[in-house]
């Protein structure tokens, strides 16, 4: 059964985290601008210098190569980044079902990159997170440039994949509206420290 869990995963903004995301549970985390959240993301991914363990299922973090953990363990950021020219050069497949159900035309994939807006690059991104079917999803704001009608196309297209493959996923919003439609747990960061809030 997969989860996540955290074992005093502490950052520069952060004291130690211990949290356990079970198998298809949504844990959603809000807080001040600057107050650890996509830290915490990073260090979870292994991205940024951290002490304390993740692990998926019964995997470590530090026991495989970090590319493989972020296989794994799938983080999107609040800002994509993009480095071929075309949209197809970064995906494995094209599943053309994805996008159309992102808002996007089939035909995306022969876009070029520099032609994007900022919200098409932020559907396309997580129709890149989804292609490379990771078992965890951490999530940093992957609605946050989208009007109301691509966002409810988003969280459908993120709920229906955790349905199917059962992945835990740590959720970044600023929105209450958002937290209450998505999550089964809210922490807040107060004081260095992650407090849970009633739905």
């Amino acid at each position: 059964m997969p989860s996540l869990k955290l074992e005093a995963v502490t950052t520069s903004h952060l004291d130690p985290v211990n949290l356990v995301i079970n198998e298809g549970e949504t844990v959603v985390l809000h807080g001040q601008s600057g107050s650890g959240k996509s830290l915490l993301l990073r260090a979870i991914a292994d991205l940024d210098e951290h002490s304390g363990e993740a692990w998926l299922d019964e995997t470590s973090c530090s026991s495989m190569p970090a590319p493989e953990w972020r296989r794994q363990v799938g983080y999107l950021m609040s800002e994509t980044h993009w480095w071929r020219a075309l949209v197809g050069e970064h995906f494995h497949e094209r599943n053309c079902d994805l996008v159309t159900r992102l808002g996007l035309p089939e035909n995306v994939f022969d876009w070029e990159v520099n032609r994007l807006s900022t919200g098409e690059k932020q559907r396309l991104g997580i129709a890149r997170l989804l292609d490379n079917r990771p078992g965890a999803l951490l999530l940093d704001e992957p609605t946050a440039n989208l009007d109301p009608e691509h966002t409810d196309m988003a969280e459908a297209v993120l709920r229906d994949y955790q349905a199917e493959h059962g992945c835990p996923v740590l959720w970044v919003s600023h929105s209450p509206e958002q937290r209450r439609r998505i999550a089964n747990r809210i922490f807040q960061i107060e004081q260095r420290r992650l407090v849970e809030e009633p739905l």
